[in-house]
């Protein structure tokens, strides 16, 4: 879910760049919901590391705490990127999607 919809929170807002008609507030709606995605499958994560004593790789976990680091910095941003905040928003969900494939793919070994 965080791979599918922060890739086309990105998608979407890199769109919204270059296509004003893209530039919706549905869109704006869309990428917290993608980014709470994040919040919400660490959340679960840890809780089975913690409540269940399941194992998970160390790199697996990283790739999941980067992602929720990377959503304050991207949020911490925007007053400075005010002119490019589609693009601060479609590549740093875009980002966020790449983190969460490393994560899968690090999990799988």
């Amino acid at each position: 879910m965080v791979v599918f919809s922060n890739g086309l929170a990105g998608l979407w807002c890199l769109g919204a760049h270059w296509f004003a008609p893209l530039r919706l507030r549905a869109m704006w709606w869309f990428v917290v919901l993608a980014e709470l995605t994040i919040f919400v499958q660490v959340i679960l994560g840890v809780s089975l590391v913690a409540g269940e004593k399941m194992k998970a790789p160390q790199f697996h976990m990283f790739y999941g705490f980067v992602a929720i680091i990377s959503v304050g910095i991207i949020y911490s941003y925007r007053q400075q990127m005010e002119k490019h905040r589609y693009l601060l928003y479609g590549l740093g969900s875009l980002f966020i999607m790449g983190l969460g494939i490393r994560a899968m793919l690090v999990g799988q070994t």
